[in-house]
C-alpha cells in the first residue's frame, strides 16, 4: 500500500530542518515526512564537529573578498554572503520569539571573528580590505590592527613566541558569532515532529519516480527491518549533503544532467588543553594555500558546542571518493554519468594546482600538521591536540562549454514544474541555510508564494530588500535579532571604522 504525504524531506541536516520549520509556519495543515539514512538528525555536515561552524558572513573569511589583478579587493560577494546570513538571523530570531527554537544559547554565542595575516604584501592586502569593508553598514565596527602590543593582548596564544620582524595585520569583527548547527537542526526537527510531522530515522531513499499527476513515489528502506516502503508526494526536497546529487540523478530531472561532484574530505587538529582553549577566543581566519579548495582556508577556531568552549585549527585537506562521511567508496564512480564525464574531465584537467594541493595535504604526518598551525600558534605542541576527522564536502561541477568548471558555493537545483528540488554545494552552506530555502519556496511554489509573502515579512522583516543599500533598516534589524537571540550586551560593534596603528 502506497502511503501518501504533502511534502517528503530527504536528509535530517539544517536545509531540510529549515524547509520544514518554514512550510509548517506557511502551510501547517500540510503532511511532512522526512526520511534520513542515519540514525540521528544532523550526523553528517549539520553535525558541529563536521562543519566550521562560524556562521558565514564574510566578516574573516577572505575568500570572499579576493585581491584583483590591480591590487583592488573585490568585496561583492562579502556583502552579498553577509547579506544572506542576516536573513538567517532573522528568522532565528522570528523562531525563538515564537517558540519554534528554545533558548537561544544552545545554538549561537557571540565570538569575534578576525581575519590575519602576515608578510608585507598580505599585510597591504589586509589594509585594502579593511578599507572597503569598514565603511559599509553590514561591516559595522571592523577594526584594523598591526601592531605587535594590541595583536598579543588580544590573541595571546598566537603572540606567544611570534618574531613581530614578520609584519602581522588583523581585521577585526566583535560582531561575530558562533553557530552550533547541530543543536540548531535538532530543535528546528524536534518542532517539526512537536506539530505533527512523520520523522523516520535510519530510513534510506532508494528511488524516485516521477507519476503522470505530477507527483512522485518515493521507494524508501528501513535498515533497521529491511523492509521497503512507498511514500506519494507532492513535493519532494532533497537535502541529503553529499547524497543529493546520486538522488537527484536517480530521479531523472534534466535540471541534473551535466552536474558532478568532486568530494573532498577534511581533518581537524582539536585542542585537549583547557588552559590553552582559555587563552584563545576569536574565530581567526588566514589565507588558503595556492590551489586550495575554498573550504580549506586556514583557522585557529573557538567553537561553544553543547554549551563547552573548544579550540579547533585545521582544515586539513584530504580525499576520498565518498560523498558521505559516511557513505560508501564508490559514490564517486556511481556518479558518473554521459551528460557529466566532460566536465569531470575538464576539471580534472583545469585543477592541477588543487591535485598537487590535495596530494601535499595526503602526504603530511601528524607532526607535519602541527608544524602548519605554527603558523598561528608559533610554539604549539602535539602533545596538545589530537587528530578528529571532519564532514565530508562535494564540491560542485558544472559544465561549462565542452569542459566543466569546479564551483565555491551551493545551488538549489529544481525541477522546471517545481515537483522536487534539492541542493548541491558546500561553503557558505548552512550560513545561508534560511536564503537557500526560500529560492527554493519561491522557484517550487510560485502561486503560494505571493500569498506567502506578507506571512513570510513577519519573520523576515527585510525581505525582498536589501540591507547592505538601508542603512537605517539595517540597524533596525541588528538590534532585534541580537536581543531576541540574547546577543545584545556581549557583541554590538562599539566602534565603527577603528584603525588601530602606530
Amino acid at each position: 500500500m502506497t502511503e501518501k504525504t504533502d511534502v517528503v524531506l530527504i536528509g535530517a541536516g539544517i536545509m531540510s530542518a529549515t524547509l520544514g520549520a518554514l512550510l509548517r509556519q506557511l502551510q501547517p495543515e500540510w503532511s511532512i515526512t522526512l526520511f534520513e539514512r542515519l540514525d540521528a538528525a544532523a550526523a553528517e555536515s549539520s553535525d558541529p564537529w563536521n562543519n566550521a561552524g562560524t556562521g558565514h558572513s564574510a566578516l574573516c573569511e577572505l575568500n570572499y573578498s579576493p585581491q584583483n589583478a590591480d591590487g583592488s579587493v573585490d568585496v561583492t560577494k562579502a556583502i552579498d554572503i553577509n547579506e544572506r546570513f542576516q536573513v538567517s538571523r532573522q528568522f532565528w530570531a522570528y523562531a525563538v520569539e515564537n517558540g519554534v527554537l528554545g533558548d537561544p544559547s544552545r545554538f549561537i554565542n557571540p565570538i569575534p571573528h578576525v581575519s590575519f595575516v602576515h608578510g608585507a604584501d598580505d599585510v597591504q592586502y589586509l589594509r585594502k580590505r579593511y578599507e572597503a569593508l569598514a565603511p559599509h553598514p553590514l561591516f559595522e565596527g571592523m577594526e584594523y590592527i598591526d601592531t605587535p602590543d594590541e595583536f598579543a593582548r588580544r590573541l595571546p596564544l598566537m603572540a606567544k613566541g611570534r618574531d613581530f620582524s614578520d609584519p602581522i595585520a588583523l581585521n577585526w569583527t566583535d560582531g561575530g558569532t558562533d553557530i552550533d548547527f547541530g543543536s540548531l537542526t535538532k530543535e528546528l526537527l524536534a518542532y517539526l515532529g512537536a506539530t505533527g510531522a512523520n520523522l523516520a530515522f535510519g530510513h534510506e531513499v532508494l528511488n524516485l519516480d516521477k507519476q503522470s499527476d505530477g507527483s512522485w513515489k518515493v521507494r524508501v528502506r528501513n535498515l533497521r527491518t529491511r523492509q521497503t516502503r512507498t511514500v506519494q508526494a507532492k513535493f519532494v526536497f532533497v537535502g541529503a549533503g553529499g547524497g543529493a546529487l546520486p538522488l537527484l540523478q536517480k530521479s531523472g530531472i534534466k535540471e541534473i544532467k551535466g552536474f558532478a561532484g568532486f568530494p573532498v574530505s577534511g581533518q581537524f587538529l582539536r585542542c585537549t588543553n583547557p588552559a590553552l582553549i582559555d587563552k584563545h577566543e576569536a574565530k581567526v581566519y588566514g589565507k588558503a594555500a595556492v590551489g586550495a579548495p575554498p573550504m580549506s582556508v586556514p583557522h585557529l577556531d573557538t567553537r561553544v558546542i553543547n554549551g563547552k568552549p573548544g579550540l579547533l585549527f585545521g582544515p586539513y585537506a584530504g580525499w576520498t571518493p565518498k560523498f558521505l562521511k559516511d557513505g560508501s567508496n564508490t559514490d564517486l564512480f556511481k556518479s558518473i554519468r554521459a551528460g557529466n564525464l566532460a566536465p569531470m574531465l575538464g576539471v580534472g584537467l583545469t585543477e592541477m594546482s588543487l591535485v598537487k594541493y590535495l596530494v601535499s595535504e595526503l602526504l603530511k604526518s601528524q607532526s607535519g600538521k602541527v608544524y602548519t598551525m605554527e603558523e598561528f600558534i608559533p610554539r604549539a605542541d602535539g602533545r596538545d591536540w589530537e587528530l578528529i576527522t571532519a564532514g565530508q564536502r562535494v564540491q560542485i561541477i558544472r559544465r561549462k562549454g565542452i569542459g566543466g568548471v569546479l564551483e565555491l558555493g551551493t545551488a538549489v537545483i529544481a525541477a522546471k514544474d517545481g515537483s522536487i528540488a534539492g541542493l548541491l554545494g558546500a561553503s557558505p552552506g548552512a550560513s545561508t541555510c534560511v536564503t537557500a530555502m526560500l529560492d527554493v519556496l519561491q522557484r517550487c511554489f510560485p502561486r503560494e508564494y505571493a500569498d506567502w509573502t506578507p506571512r513570510l515579512r513577519q519573520m523576515i522583516p527585510s525581505l525582498g530588500m536589501k540591507l547592505s543599500e538601508d542603512k537605517a533598516l539595517f540597524h533596525e534589524v541588528w538590534d532585534w535579532t541580537n536581543k531576541a537571540l540574547n546577543l545584545t550586551n556581549a557583541n554590538t560593534p562599539k566602534h565603527a571604522g577603528v584603525a588601530l596603528t602606530p
